[in-house]
């Protein structure tokens, strides 16, 4: 039995089991989504938006689809991974079900708890109801096969004028408790009116068992709100992500995603941003740091509907020995979406001859009264530079750290904690195989 067949034929299981409870719609909404990923499968390279990218090694798995719950993970073994020098409401699932005695929900000025316990509560399932799957429905085969599986996941509910002086993290942990586990995390994130708020995310196999992670998030942004979301990738060797994100935003709103990938055997994220109103800001940041033969693959689309609005984004990637990059970037602006401002910038070093990079950004306009440019950069370190830093007396591994440290900079220079700032800062740093005395 091939891991399709297996995920299709462990459904009723799963349901039996209890997964998110939408009442009436719970079977319908489960049923309508399995049915769609049966009928369509794990994407192949055959497909145009997975050209570059096969989940052929992965699929191999017989991965664990209900892992035991490992119970003697305490707070020792987590510590690591937390932004611990800031006060923050922190989420935290231990293979998949979440932690009470890990995780500081305590809150006076929002709704921070776990999605299936927020149906238990009658204003929150109010919520649910209006804005679970609404974004990602028929997105694609692997958020339908997340909406069939879904249990448990961070449900965050931030009021109007709310201005949250607290991140939020969102740490979801692999114990590696069985050999090979797949993991299906369900975020929704709703923002109101003139709300601001910033989450980090993360994903981290606490083993060397095969672990890939399924992960949906849907984010609300309404009128005039602000969100910052931060996405730390650098996991294992073993482990494997598909990230798929799905933006809305309201009228005068602004939602930033910054992406720091450094570690995992093939990460996939899919980010879209959705615009339903007019002077909407939107960012897309990300850096990709990858050596060995790590992969991953950056899909990102804007799609401008109204006009008056403006799109940011700025992927760079820095690949050494055999490592892989995919970067495919969409832009759309509709015939209504006059006076549009949309940027998009694509840059990758490749440091060694066994390195790749694909690269496909994309613009398609509809309007004739828009500001529109992308473009793309493919090369290595220039040696004239490194000759020069050399000659200074600085020794050439450092040289090089520091013209890499330099070309991701202004990609760092947009996180606004400073203390995640300062863990990214050294997470390139460790990446790049060297030790700096200064912060970005």
């Amino acid at each position: 039995m091939d891991l399709k067949e297996k995920l299709v034929s462990s459904f009723l299981a799963f349901e039996n089991k209890g997964g998110i409870d939408l009442d009436s719609n719970t079977h319908s909404i489960r049923s309508k989504a399995i049915q769609n990923f049966e009928k369509d499968g794990f994407p192949t390279k055959k497909d145009e938006e997975w050209k570059y990218t096969s989940l052929k090694p992965l699929l191999k798995n017989d991965f664990s689809l209900f892992p035991e719950t490992e119970k003697s993970i305490g707070f020792k073994n987590i510590e690591d991974y937390l932004i611990n020098d800031i006060e923050s409401y922190k989420l935290i699932f231990i293979d998949g079900v979440f932690s009470s005695f890990l995780s500081d929900t305590t809150h006076d000025e929002c709704d921070v708890c776990v999605l299936s316990s927020a149906l238990t509560r009658p204003k929150y399932k109010m919520v649910v109801d209006n804005y679970f799957n609404t974004i990602a429905k028929n997105n694609n085969s692997l958020s339908e096969l997340n909406t069939a599986f879904a249990k448990e996941g961070a449900f965050v509910n931030i009021p109007k004028n709310t201005i949250l002086a607290k991140p939020i993290q969102i740490l979801n942990f692999s114990t590696g408790s069985e050999k090979e586990v797949m993991l299906q995390p369900r975020n929704l994130v709703v923002v109101g009116e003139n709300s601001h708020v910033q989450i980090i995310e993360r994903h981290q196999n606490l083993s060397k068992n095969t672990t890939l992670t399924n992960a949906v998030t849907e984010i609300f942004v309404h009128k005039r709100a602000i969100v910052d979301y931060y996405k730390i990738q650098n996991d294992t060797d073993d482990s494997s992500l598909i990230d798929s994100t799905f933006v809305s935003q309201k009228q005068q709103s602004v939602a930033s995603v910054h992406t720091y990938s450094f570690g995992g055997k093939i990460i996939r994220n899919n980010l879209e941003f959705y615009h339903e109103g007019e002077h909407i800001t939107s960012h897309l940041n990300g850096i990709s740091i990858l050596n060995d033969k790590q992969h991953v693959d950056n899909h990102t689309l804007v799609n401008h509907k109204f006009p008056n609005c403006e799109s940011h984004e700025l992927y760079k990637g820095i690949y050494a020995d055999k490592s892989t990059g995919v970067f495919n970037g969409k832009v759309i602006v509709q015939q209504a979406a006059q006076k549009t401002n949309a940027f998009q910038q694509n840059n990758n070093i490749l440091i060694d001859d066994g390195a790749t990079i694909n690269a496909k950004p994309q613009l398609e306009i509809f309007a004739d009264d828009v500001k529109c440019s992308h473009g793309c950069t493919i090369g290595q370190l220039d040696e004239s530079a490194l000759f020069y830093m050399q000659s200074r007396g600085i020794p050439k591994k450092e040289a090089k750290a520091l013209l890499l440290f330099a070309f991701g900079n202004d990609v760092v220079e947009k996180i606004k904690i400073p203390q995640l700032k300062s863990r990214i800062t050294k997470l390139i740093a460790k990446n790049l195989g060297v030790e700096l005395g200064f912060d970005l």
